[in-house]
């Protein structure tokens, strides 16, 4: 997806995929990719991470993507992707790859939940234990711009 992120303490904007046997399985066993997550108090860094059991939360398994220059991800649009693969997942920011998961990146014992079809969110929170909550320097209204979300299969 093609997104210009808002920027401000407490917004947390997101892009990001749970398994659809959400309602059966339940979170965190469904598996959740998370494309991206940013902070708007950290206005140059966006996190790619999994979540399934037993790493799910604070123990999810990801890695950040640091602009450089003092960039931010509110000053332009950027390109937010993964390549799934059922035994890897990897993650990029106008297209450097800089995080690849695999089975064997999981706790001991952990079990790897990418192997069945997920659907996408995108969303925009205010607030919570993560970002924490909005103060006097954040502004109002706030806009995650989405200039489009594209879906590719291998042949």
């Amino acid at each position: 997806a093609r997104i210009k992120m808002p920027r401000g303490k407490g917004i947390w904007p997101a892009f990001w995929m749970l398994g659809d046997d959400i309602t059966s399985a339940h979170w965190p066993t469904c598996g959740e990719i998370d494309i991206v997550e940013n902070l708007g108090s950290e206005p140059s860094i966006a996190h790619g991470t999994i979540h399934g059991p037993g790493y799910s939360g604070d123990h999810g398994i990801g890695s950040p993507f640091t602009l450089s220059s003092n960039q931010r991800f509110s000053d332009s649009f950027h390109v937010f992707a993964v390549e799934w693969e059922p035994q890897e997942i990897r993650f990029y920011v106008d297209n450097n790859l800089y995080a690849t998961r695999r089975p064997s990146d999981l706790p001991q014992g952990a079990k790897w939940v990418y192997d069945h079809p997920f659907f996408i969110l995108l969303n925009l929170a205010i607030g919570g234990n993560w970002p924490g909550n909005p103060d006097e320097t954040t502004e109002f209204p706030q806009k995650m711009l989405v200039d489009y979300v594209r879906v590719y299969r291998r042949k």
